[in-house]
This record gives C-alpha cells, structure tokens and sequence, in this order.
C-alpha cells in the first residue's frame, strides 16, 4: 500500500466548490495538499488550507495565475523540492462565460482559452516534468459539456475545453505507456454551488431530489479514478445527475 503522506497533491483552481472538495478529499487520504487559485483570492485558499491543518490534514495554500509560465514553474518546483514528491495534478479552473458570438471580443476569446487551455498545458507539462522521474503519477483535468459539444453562446468556452480534451488525450497516450495516469472528466450537469443557488434557483430545487451534482461525490469519483489498478485505467469520465439529460 502507496504511503499517500510522503507525497504531495496540487490542485489548480481550488475554488469553493469542486476544487475544495477535491483539496479536502485528498488531504483526507493523507496527502499533502497545496490548493492553488489567483493572487487576489489567497485569503480563500488560505482559510481552505487552515482548516485542513486544523483538522489533523495537511496543506498549504498558494495565490499564482496559472496562465503565467514562470509562476506555474515556481510553484512546481517549490512544491516538489520544498513540501513533498508531486504524485497528484489536478487542473480544475472554471473559465464559463457566456457571449453570443458578435459580442465575443478577442480579448475574451484569448483570456478564456488562456483559462481553461493554455494554463492546462503548462501544468500538465510541469507535472509530467516531475512524475516521469517516478514513472508514476496522476495528472486530472477537468471538463465540461462544452468539452464534446459547442453550445450557443459558448464560443469561447467550448473552443478552450475541447483544446484541454485533445491535451489530455495527447498526454495520456505519451504517459500511460510509463505509469502516469492522464484522465478527463467530463462534469455534466449543475453543481450544488452558491452561484446555481442564487442564479438558478429552479435547478437548484432539484438538489432534494439528488438532481444537482455534489462537490464530495464528484471527488470520490476522481479518487477512485487516481486509486484504480494499472491493468484498468480510466482516461475519460463523465458524471451528471441521474435525471439530466445527454
């Protein structure tokens, strides 16, 4: 059995949702978890990280745009030679914006894919550089219905998460074949966050009847994806509430 204390977890775009569900599930198996997320929401990832240490985990918060090459540089090689071996990558910023396509201004569509795509090769590029000493490892990155389908208004979005998709796929031919795991995950459906509480509050009814996405099931999964054996890996996984239709 793997001592998950001796290495560390990063997770990009730890936000109050998803993100922190997947910083306190995997600092619950014992891994040391460095929640990242902007500059200007340190105070967030910081209260995040304290109350991990102070229920017995570990973790410690850091503030960079992941966007930024050296920044993503630093960050890694802080991790890896200052905290623990890196064993965990996830990549799980949000990056939705709505525009109809005449309003789609250049510095949208470049921003958006500088979110969701971009960030997403440098981070796997810097993981893949510390894992592939190891020969092991996981790197996730997170999807969405944008990813496999172009919905109106979505332009910017859905030309970002399909590029993420067609990395990880990229990543997970080269890597799997030396023993580090490369998954996508496909979260289709609205996620039990304050933004769908406040802004869509019929779907947000639907959560007495399981119809919404959970932050803490949606984390299990991809624990389980990170836990299963070599001879039946998962490169893709797509998760939605059981009433949502696709």
């Amino acid at each position: 059995m793997k001592d998950f204390s001796k290495y560390s977890a990063i997770i990009i775009g730890a936000g109050d949702a998803t993100g922190s569900a997947l910083t306190k599930k995997f600092a619950s198996k014992g891994y040391k978890v460095c929640p990242v997320r902007r500059a200007r929401n340190i105070e967030k990832v910081n209260f995040l990280a304290d109350e991990i240490n102070n229920t017995g985990g570990w973790a410690r918060g850091f503030g960079i745009d992941a966007r930024v090459e050296s920044e993503i540089e630093e960050l890694f090689k802080n991790v890896e030679e200052k905290i623990a071996p890196i064993d965990v990558v996830i990549f799980n910023p949000g990056a939705n914006v709505y525009f109809p396509i005449t309003d789609t201004t250049s510095r949208v569509y470049k921003k958006v894919w500088e979110m969701a795509a971009f960030a997403g090769f440098l981070s796997g590029r810097e993981a893949t550089k510390y894992m592939k000493k190891r020969n092991e490892g996981s790197i996730f990155f997170t999807g969405a219905t944008a990813s496999v389908r172009g919905s109106s208004g979505f332009s910017a979005f859905a030309g970002a998460k399909f590029a993420l998709r067609a990395l990880s796929q990229s990543m997970a031919r080269e890597l799997g074949p030396v023993g580090i795991h490369v998954a996508h995950f496909i979260i289709d459906g609205a996620i039990d966050t304050a933004f769908i509480k406040e802004n869509f509050p019929d779907i947000y009814a639907l959560k007495e009847k399981d119809g919404i996405l959970q932050p803490s099931a949606i984390a299990d999964a991809y624990w389980f994806v990170h836990t299963q054996e070599k001879n039946a890996w998962t490169h893709e996984l797509d998760l939605r509430p059981y009433m949502e239709k696709f």
